[in-house]
């Protein structure tokens, strides 16, 4: 079981942008201090939902900051970006940080986002596979052309190659011949299907439960195998269940600091988002959504948070978590769960 933290750099109502992020860096610090797996970075625009624009940017932070902890995005929106560009610094924290660095790539939404920086709603609604596809060439051949419908330009030389990591910090979660892990966040099954026609690993939700996610692992699997992947590759795939962590004495306590906090949160973080096109959006209310995410993940005693991470890797297969710790938006607290969450309740999983 690799448990690890999933941050948003959530900025809570009353709170400024400085604030969210040194709460991001600090839980990175603690997470590692108290042996934790992983951290996974989210990346948003112009939204107080979170306040990290590149992840990549903040990953090379954190690698810097830390010697041990895997740190990956969560992820990278690839309609927003060039991919060659995100293959070269993917490739670079590969390489720099002994293969601590792993890629999540998604489609993201229909936002504003695709306005701002160029890349137009045909990026969003029919341009991921093309990207992904030229950012896999990126990470894994010596020279690479665009030759897609979005990207075109000569054969250039890959430098730096992603593949040429010293041997001694070869990792087993290393995708491919040496390059960095790819893994893609999946919300559809078409998604799951590109996913798995490349054999890369999902990121799936927090607003997933166990039966949902079951489904699109069982999806990934059928499709995995039938476009030729190994039956060993498709019974070790690296997939990621998203959820939300709170850990307390009593459960009571640990729903109540999330009801308290986290819809405030949502209202203002949600309700920023910006379509595009002007299509109507429909907000999920804030106060259910927490309810619904206290009953799905670890929130509650050590126990009982080990339980329902054992219960989930048993439906699912998934034994890979990014658990949102910062519920609470206050930084010592969101420490503190941390801190639990490693020293309490991961050594109940082991």
């Amino acid at each position: 079981m690799r448990v690890g933290t999933f941050v948003l750099a959530a900025q809570f109502p009353g709170q400024g942008p400085g604030e969210a992020l040194h709460r991001a860096i600090r839980s990175t610090e603690v997470a590692e201090e108290s042996g934790l797996d992983s951290v996974w970075l989210a990346e948003h625009h112009f939204v107080p939902y979170g306040v990290c624009p590149s992840a990549v940017t903040l990953a090379a932070l954190l690698l810097g900051r830390t010697r041990r902890i895997r740190v990956g995005t969560a992820v990278s929106v690839l309609p927003s970006q060039h991919p060659v560009a995100l293959g070269e610094q993917a490739a670079l924290l590969h390489l720099t940080s002994g293969g601590r660095f792993s890629l999540g790539v998604g489609r993201g939404g229909p936002w504003v986002d695709l306005e701002v920086f160029g890349g137009g709603l045909k990026a969003y609604e029919s341009g991921f596979p093309e990207s992904l596809q030229l950012l896999l060439d990126w990470l894994s051949k010596p020279r690479v052309a665009g030759r897609g419908e979005r990207f075109g330009f000569r054969e250039v030389a890959v430098v730096p190659r992603a593949d040429e990591l010293l041997d001694e910090h070869r990792e087993d979660t290393a995708q491919g011949p040496g390059g960095p892990e790819v893994i893609v966040a999946c919300t559809s099954p078409k998604s799951v299907r590109l996913a798995a026609e490349n054999g890369l690993p999902m990121l799936l939700g927090m607003h997933c439960g166990d039966e949902e996610k079951a489904e699109m692992v069982a999806l990934w699997r059928s499709t995995a195998l039938a476009a030729g992947r190994s039956p060993e590759s498709v019974r070790d795939a690296g997939h990621v269940s998203a959820g939300v962590a709170q850990i307390a004495d009593r459960r009571e306590e640990a729903v109540e600091t999330l009801v308290k906090a986290m819809p405030g949160w949502l209202r203002q973080g949600l309700d920023a988002h910006v379509t595009v096109d002007g299509r109507h959006r429909v907000m999920r209310d804030p106060v259910a959504y927490t309810e619904l995410l206290c009953g799905l993940h670890p929130v509650g005693p050590p126990r009982l948070a080990a339980d329902r991470l054992a219960a989930t890797a048993e439906r699912t297969g998934i034994t890979r978590f990014a658990l949102l710790a910062e519920g609470s938006g206050d930084l010592a607290a969101t420490e503190e769960n941390v801190a639990r969450l490693g020293t309490e309740v991961l050594p109940l999983l082991t």
